[in-house]
């Protein structure tokens, strides 16, 4: 999603936030709107017309709305982060699900520098916790910034241990603390490192909110280590992110008798790569190439749709080939035997009309 970034004035920011915060635009549609009509005031006005050819009518998010939201992202101290800004992470700007806008407060630059993510268990062993404290502090003063989600746990002790070369990710808005009892270490990572949130202000974080909130972390950083976590957990979740993004997946093993070491054993025994003291994540990510050495896969084929195409793309008939049925993209292509940003642009319509949706691996289905 990076590209040469004009300077973005007023009028222009405030349309942006306002297409995404509208109904049925995420990140993939947000991104395919500007690519077809050049701006997103333009594709703003757009909308109720794509909708209709979907069958719908459509309102866009009100423009008060979005005024008060601008006025508390000011009231904190924070501010936006667009996609095609050069303060953008780079690494993040990768994914194809990456947040086309972010809220932050804090020392953007962080978010440049080689990073590793460390997650794990909220309900963890004194030993994981202190440990996570320990990997962290060693790997900040190695020049490596700690990403971690402010959880519970294993997420505030390595916040606490690489302070204050570290980010946070949290899922509710940027004024929001979460979990309560992390208000003061919120606070200070915002107001020593980097804190970053994707929901608006005020937002309290909701369920759906944790693997949006995990994409981020895992698409920020160059490696994940999980340092304690059961098999059935919000950390493999991102570790299995983070090999989806190509990115390396590495993990502490623990006793085969404590259940909270099951998930790390899983994934090690799944090929990510066993890590036993700091010097093993240096090495493993100092000479990271893009190209992982963990062979742990969550292999999910993403989909490269030529935007140039969408500008001129009439829609193709595509509704008749999809159910609730997940299905791969490239299938309906296809198998429809229409152009590539046909396809794209049927599904672009169907989405904002409400009766689209996506998943991992650039699939779709009815909703």
């Amino acid at each position: 999603m990076h590209g040469g970034a004009p300077e973005l004035g007023q009028a222009e920011a405030f349309a942006r936030i306002r297409l995404l915060r509208s109904p049925h635009i995420g990140p993939i549609s947000y991104a395919q709107l500007l690519r077809r009509f050049g701006t997103a005031a333009t594709a703003l006005e757009a909308l109720p017309d794509l909708a209709a050819r979907g069958g719908r009518e459509y309102r866009a998010a009100p423009a008060e709305r979005i005024e008060r939201e601008v006025d508390a992202v000011r009231r904190v101290g924070a501010r936006y982060l667009f996609h095609d800004q050069p303060s953008y992470p780079p690494l993040l700007a990768q994914l194809d699900s990456a947040p086309p806008i972010l809220i932050v407060r804090g020392d953007a630059a962080l978010a440049a520098k080689p990073s590793v993510a460390i997650v794990g268990a909220r309900n963890a062993s004194a030993a994981a916790v202190k440990l996570a404290r320990d990997f962290a502090s060693a790997l900040a003063e190695a020049g490596l910034v700690v990403v971690s989600g402010l959880a519970r746990g294993i997420d505030g002790a390595a916040h606490e241990g690489a302070m204050p070369a570290t980010i946070g990710v949290i899922a509710s808005g940027i004024d929001v603390a979460y979990p309560p009892q992390h208000a003061g270490l919120q606070e200070r990572i915002a107001s020593e490192g980097l804190l970053i949130a994707e929901q608006p202000p005020g937002t309290e974080p909701r369920g759906s909110h944790f693997p949006s909130r995990n994409r981020i972390i895992a698409g920020l950083a160059s490696g994940t280590l999980v340092v304690e976590a059961a098999v059935k957990s919000g950390s493999l979740i991102t570790a299995r992110l983070a090999a989806e993004a190509g990115r390396e997946v590495m993990a502490i093993p623990g006793s085969p008798l404590e259940p909270r070491s099951h998930g790390c054993n899983h994934l090690i025994r799944e090929g990510a790569v066993l890590i036993q003291d700091p010097a093993d994540v240096i090495e493993l990510l100092s000479t990271f190439d893009g190209t992982p050495r963990s062979t742990f896969r969550e292999a999910a084929g993403g989909f490269d749709y030529a935007p140039d195409d969408l500008a001129e793309a009439e829609p193709a008939d595509i509704a008749g080939l999809l159910t609730t049925a997940p299905v791969a993209v490239d299938e309906l292509i296809r198998q429809s035997g229409a152009p590539a940003a046909a396809v794209q642009l049927a599904l672009l319509e169907l989405e904002i009309a409400g009766t689209l949706e996506r998943h991992a691996g650039g699939r779709v289905s009815l909703v």
